[in-house]
């Protein structure tokens, strides 16, 4: 089956490249086995070891075999990564650089991109994102997560609105338009990874 190309970065060859991408150059640190990198990617195992080979052969990865595991992490000598980083940073990353700000915030219980880039995300097609809504759901200290939602518009060179409600619930205008569209979650757990 031919996948088309992804909304947020139309010159990906699928919308699974893209999560790929973004879930190992913006960890650079990180080694995942295949099958991690899928679950945490919501790939297929088998789309997602195509996606790795392509990019081990294209230098942008590098990849060590224990029998047969395949263990992927970025190549920090090709001179492909910053600029591909900086590339997806921009269009796959405010999932990832969102993630990694509001991981370990007092008072969040949960938090969600919605709006036109979580519908891109998502492969619906439209126009580019202006900017990225997340919702966060508890009650941080407004002032530190202000700071957070700074420091995150910095990175994705693009404003990031937060919204902060005590829950989400569809018995509400708000919240009914929220569920009613994509909604990507943001991972707060120890890791990163996708639903």
């Amino acid at each position: 089956m031919r996948q088309s190309a992804p909304p947020l970065l139309p010159i990906l060859r699928s919308q699974a490249q893209g999560r790929l991408l973004a879930r190992l150059l913006l960890h650079p640190e990180d080694a995942l086995g295949i099958r991690e990198l899928a679950r945490q990617t919501g790939t297929a195992v088998a789309t997602t070891g195509r996606e790795v080979g392509l990019l081990v052969d294209a230098g942008v990865l590098s990849e060590e075999r224990t029998g047969r595991n395949r263990v992927v992490r970025v190549n920090p000598a090709s001179p492909l990564v910053p600029p591909l980083t900086q590339l997806i940073t921009l269009t796959f990353g405010p999932r990832e650089v969102l993630a990694t700000r509001l991981r370990g915030v007092p008072g969040i219980d949960a938090a969600y991109i919605f709006g036109s880039w979580a519908a891109r995300y998502e492969g619906e097609r439209g126009s580019p994102p202006n900017d990225v809504d997340v919702l966060i759901i508890g009650c941080p200290d407004r002032e530190a997560l202000d700071e957070i939602i700074e420091v995150a518009e910095r990175e994705l060179r693009r404003p990031v609105q937060a919204t902060v409600r005590r829950e989400l619930s569809s018995r509400d205008p708000f919240g009914a338009s929220v569920a009613s569209r994509p909604l990507v979650p943001i991972p707060l757990g120890s890791e990163p990874e996708n639903s």
